[in-house]
């Protein structure tokens, strides 16, 4: 492949194998969805959805609803704060800052990512506790990324992957489509596609950073402007795919109008984490 054709996959791949090594970037999936059912289920189904999945486990979606939109607005709260506060810095600060809340910023896409995966019946995509990123979870990550950011094929390619694992017996990533296989190449179409929106999007914060107080505010703004619907926009499509789908439901679990319940829920923007 071209030099010209490698370089903008490879700037994303680099800060995203970055942002994955911040700390408290990585959720712990079973401390997560104990936390985030608590107020909802019971303890069975709290065991039962870690062990399996939500849906599995009988958790309606609207629930399942409920619990993403309040991780979206916490998610969305933290990290406008952060990128107001690395937009302050003016001038020639802005050479250190910029790099450095690109990636706290892709930490917070990734935090919101794993959130609404776990939520949505994926497994745990950092089973490793290597702080190198195995190239099956990079590879899914692009994916979600690529999602949020409104790439088509992005789309298509988390779709594909979530029909694999939903027809596995053991709950894992398809290592073997993401690295080698068939969704390979729509990984590597969509960093790429993100290597040269972020060299984009960095040059636009540049400028905001380098007037001080006024940076802070437009970076802030910014921030708030882009994840909220960043994040809503891949909730939308994790609870379309086939591991939310009633086959995947216990059958002891009502599902009847639940579906345009959920629909009506995520379309709202107004009722992110107030239900």
């Amino acid at each position: 492949m071209p030099q010209e054709l490698e370089q903008p996959e490879s700037k994303f791949t680099q800060v995203l194998d970055a942002a994955a090594k911040l700390p408290g970037v990585r959720i712990n999936r079973a401390a997560y969805l104990r936390a985030a059912f608590k107020r909802h289920c019971t303890e069975e189904q709290i065991e039962r959805a870690i062990a399996a999945t939500p849906a599995a486990a009988g958790i309606p979606l609207a629930i399942l609803t409920e619990v993403a939109n309040t991780s979206i607005a916490f998610e969305t709260s933290k990290v406008t704060g952060i990128s107001t506060v690395a937009g302050i810095p003016g001038g020639i600060a802005m050479i250190g800052t910029v790099p450095a809340d690109m990636a706290q910023y892709i930490g917070h896409m990734l935090r919101i990512a794993q959130k609404l995966a776990y939520v949505y019946g994926w497994p745990d995509l950092f089973a490793d506790d290597g702080d190198d990123l195995d190239e099956a979870t990079e590879g899914i990550l692009i994916l979600f990324v690529g999602v949020m950011v409104g790439v088509q094929f992005a789309q298509g390619g988390v779709s594909k992957v979530s029909a694999m694992i939903a027809s596995q017996v053991v709950k894992k990533l398809p290592e073997q489509a993401l690295t080698k296989g068939a969704i390979y190449p729509v990984v590597k179409k969509v960093a790429g596609f993100l290597g040269v929106s972020m060299t984009k999007k960095l040059f636009a914060s540049g400028i905001a950073k380098a007037i001080p107080v006024i940076g802070a505010l437009v970076s802030g703004g910014f921030t708030l402007a882009t994840f909220l619907p960043m994040s809503k926009r891949l909730q939308r499509h994790l609870a379309s795919l086939e591991l939310t789908k009633p086959g995947h439901r216990g059958d002891e679990a009502p599902f009847i109008d639940t579906e345009v319940i959920t629909l009506d829920a995520v379309e709202d923007p107004a009722g992110v984490g107030t239900r």
